[in-house]
């Protein structure tokens, strides 16, 4: 399989095993999808980690694939592509890309799905689609810009180039910067801490900032207020409160 799905101790890791580049070709691409899907369902799946290996995340698109496909056939196969990226951004648990390498292309738009993204002091990444004379098709656009704003996100749209992991670290691309051997555990350290974590009350978390991004402020707060007075009928609301007033903060344990 090109994507595989190892779960342990709460985490899941979504691993991308397509030698020498893990290009997206449109195989990989739905078998994202499936073990997104799967990740959401899985209750023993409380967090994420999306991983390329140790040396590239996802250098992009199967290119000789996609030559070969003429305008009826993406019409067709775009939509099932951004499926396949939405489905991780809707996991509804914390989910953090662990780069390494190359992150070019389909493979940075996979890492913008993610919730968090730690980089390899080595990494590159970019959208350099326009090279090819096209644009992000699987939510370049879209996530891009609303991650780290619009003039910076036309700039790698637009030019094409790579930027570095210190770059993408000053513009907001990626959250963190470890050195390459580290990326993995530091990713792995970081899902393992929220997947300990009130499973519902990260859910609602989740949900209320990526929900309330895509409307007006009235109707976000809205989400916010429905999420927050629903989690005082969970069992997490009243372990969490009672281990606070009792043992003092930080020491409830919700498994």
């Amino acid at each position: 399989m090109t994507v595989s799905l190892e779960v342990a101790e709460g985490v899941g890791t979504l691993r991308l095993d397509r030698p020498p580049m893990n290009a997206l070709d449109v195989a990989t691409q739905d078998r994202i999808r499936e073990l997104a899907e799967e990740a959401t369902r899985r209750e023993d799946v409380r967090a994420v980690v999306i991983y390329g290996g140790e040396k590239v995340f996802a250098a992009g698109a199967d290119i000789k694939e996609m030559q070969v496909m003429d305008h009826a056939a993406m019409v067709v196969r775009a939509r099932a592509l951004q499926d396949s990226f939405t489905a991780v951004a809707r996991i509804p648990k914390p989910v953090v890309a662990a780069v390494t390498g190359y992150a070019l292309g389909g493979g940075c738009e996979l890492a913008l799905c993610a919730d968090y993204r730690i980089a390899a002091d080595n990494a590159k990444l970019g959208q350099p689609e326009i090279l090819l004379g096209l644009i992000p098709g699987a939510g370049g656009t879209q996530r891009l810009s609303r991650l780290i704003g619009p003039s910076k996100a036309k700039d790698l749209i637009f030019t094409g180039r790579q930027v570095k992991a210190d770059e993408a670290l000053t513009i907001g691309l990626v959250d963190r910067v470890v050195q390459a051997a580290e990326v993995y555990e530091a990713a792995h350290a970081w899902a393992a801490r929220l997947a300990r974590g009130p499973a519902i009350a990260l859910r609602a978390a989740k949900e209320s900032v990526d929900a309330g991004l895509e409307t007006d402020l009235e109707t976000g707060l809205a989400i916010e207020r429905n999420w927050f007075a629903g989690l005082f009928a969970t069992e997490d609301r009243e372990r969490g409160m009672r281990s606070f007033v009792e043992e003092g903060p930080g020491k409830a344990k919700f498994l």
